[in-house]
């Protein structure tokens, strides 16, 4: 039976994802009955996002174009207690998503993410989701495919996600780690490793890994998006 969980805000940045958000919508249904919200913010999609999920969530609002612009004007709209930042290309368990207030009273903890399973054919990519997950529990730092979730007191306490162009779930992170480590929840959401497969996924992995050890040392997130731009756009 699902109890009232009336404090959880979903807030999901879109661009382009016509094609599978009513999909994922449907299967965060749960969320809504249950009390809480779902809100899309909008990168103006020229694909019509924004008007296919109207109908399926809590509320629809545009943005300036950016992951973390997007989701820091998605916490300031929502009114839950507990902000929940799911990609459009990741599915959450919906149970264990329902729970996450008491795991986190449990805990003691404000802030937390999921381990991950990355859906695709490539014999890699169990391999992979896992090095993830478990780089996360070492470091204490999270991703934004593994669904970050924080009390909204939390995020606004740290300035929410810094606007940068790259890298802000890696900011974010730190940020939060500085007022305590994460809730590292077993139950695994799954992504989608079309990133992977249609580049390559040792050549995505390596360059991921790049791309974040230049950041540790210092690289501008504007210079790095330059890169992981070139390298990721569509041929």
């Amino acid at each position: 039976m699902i109890r009232k969980q009336s404090n959880i805000s979903v807030i999901i940045p879109t661009l382009n994802e016509a094609k599978g958000i009513v999909s994922l919508l449907a299967t965060l249904a749960p969320v809504r009955t249950a009390g809480g919200e779902i809100l899309i913010v909008d990168g103006d999609s020229p694909d019509g996002t924004a008007g296919i999920a109207a109908p399926h969530a809590d509320r629809v609002m545009s943005a300036p174009r950016g992951r973390a612009a997007q989701m820091n004007a998605g916490a300031a709209a929502a009114r839950g207690d507990l902000l929940v930042f799911l990609h459009a290309d990741t599915r959450a368990p919906i149970e264990t998503l329902l729970r996450l207030p008491d795991l986190l009273a449990r805990s003691g903890r404000s802030w937390g993410r999921f381990d991950v399973r990355i859906e695709g054919r490539h014999p890699l990519l169990p391999l992979i989701a896992w090095s993830m997950s478990q780089r996360s529990r070492l470091t204490g730092i999270a991703t934004g495919d593994q669904t970050i979730f924080v009390a909204r007191t939390l995020f606004e306490r740290v300035g929410g996600y810094p606007e940068i162009a790259l890298m802000e779930d890696i900011a974010l992170s730190r940020r939060l780690k500085r007022h305590g480590p994460p809730v590292c929840v077993r139950d695994r959401v799954v992504t989608a490793g079309r990133r992977w497969e249609s580049k390559g996924v040792v050549s995505t992995v390596l360059l991921m890994w790049s791309l974040r050890l230049a950041y540790a040392l210092g690289v501008h997130p504007d210079r790095l998006s330059r890169i992981y731009g070139h390298r990721s756009r569509p041929d």
